[in-house]
């Protein structure tokens, strides 16, 4: 179970992230959330589909890296696979927390940024140190501060994205059947894709309120990731030995 903490030059002087890819890191999953903000860069290697959060309803991006639950076919002794890492698993160890603070005598909120000190990661020996020898910032930690705040900025841009997917009735579910050189059929379900055929149909008006927003292009990313389906399975034979 996570245990977050604020981060400080006293508790942290001697903390170092051990950034190797590796199962036992947390790794070995299957698919993370990802959003508009950084398609670009994870079309090029994952099919991005959606999933519908099942506890407040709503659709959540993500980019896939396997067909189960603990597969990751990026994933191998010698590290990630691939000429890019999405932001939700580079972030790790941290998060964002908030602090409320008093202001001229009113209470404000901050962001900030939390460590899981029990994360795997987290050690003392080996890896990228937190702080430097008098207590500032090292570059490690500066650049993980601003992926946090790239990545806040990132989700809730993708609500808004998702929102008017929802709102226009873009999404829809599908099955993905898929039979390997083993013979072996494989489904996967539970993911949602862009209605290709209504998107098509969309009035003139949309269509520009979509570019407007920079969303036209995210569909487009989103639609051209697909295309990464068949890298997945030519990972998964390969794994076979087929």
């Amino acid at each position: 179970m996570a245990n977050h903490v604020l981060v400080n030059n006293v508790d942290h002087k001697d903390i170092k992230i051990n950034n190797q890819r590796h199962a036992k890191f947390g790794d070995n999953i299957w698919y993370t959330q990802t959003f508009p903000l950084e398609f670009r860069s994870v079309q090029a290697y994952y099919p991005i589909f959606f999933i519908k959060n099942p506890q407040t309803a709503k659709f959540l991006p993500v980019s896939l890296f396997g067909f189960k639950n603990d597969e990751n076919l990026f994933l191998s002794e010698q590290g990630w696979d691939a000429g890019y890492i999405p932001l939700m698993i580079q972030r790790q160890p941290f998060m964002i927390g908030r602090q409320t603070v008093t202001e001229d005598g009113q209470e404000k909120e901050h962001r900030v940024l939390t460590l899981d000190i029990d994360h795997p990661r987290v050690n003392k020996e080996e890896g990228h140190a937190l702080f430097l020898e008098f207590g500032g910032n090292s570059e490690f930690l500066d650049r993980a501060a601003d992926m946090m705040e790239t990545i806040h900025h990132g989700v809730e841009d993708s609500e808004i994205f998702v929102n008017m997917l929802t709102e226009f009735e873009l999404l829809e579910p599908f099955t993905l059947d898929i039979t390997l050189n083993d013979n072996s059929k494989n489904e996967m379900v539970g993911f949602y894709t862009i209605n290709e055929e209504k998107f098509k149909q969309l009035d003139d008006d949309i269509v520009v309120k979509l570019h407007n927003q920079g969303y036209l292009h995210a569909i487009y990313m989103t639609l051209a990731s697909h295309g990464n389906i068949r890298e997945l399975i030519n990972r998964k034979n390969a794994q076979l030995g087929l």
